[in-house]
């Protein structure tokens, strides 16, 4: 069984160690992901607003007029 600790005071790592030293528990560390801090770090970034569907209609039709002019012109 895994179990993931916070721990609060640092007299609890002393006693996980003594543990650890009965071969009673194993400690290991887990490496931060970086693939996650990443994707934190973008979601962040991002606009906290999510365009609405009248927003991208607006756009879409934008680009259409556009890309309709040269093919005229």
């Amino acid at each position: 069984m895994t179990l993931q600790i916070d721990i609060i005071n640092p007299k609890a790592t002393r006693l996980l160690k003594d543990l650890a030293d009965l071969n009673l528990i194993s400690i290991r560390s887990e490496q931060e992901n970086n693939f996650i801090k990443v994707v934190t770090k973008l979601r962040k970034k991002a606009s906290a607003e999510n365009p609405t569907f009248e927003m991208i209609t607006k756009e879409v039709e934008l680009v259409r007029t556009k890309r309709y002019a040269k093919k005229k012109g």
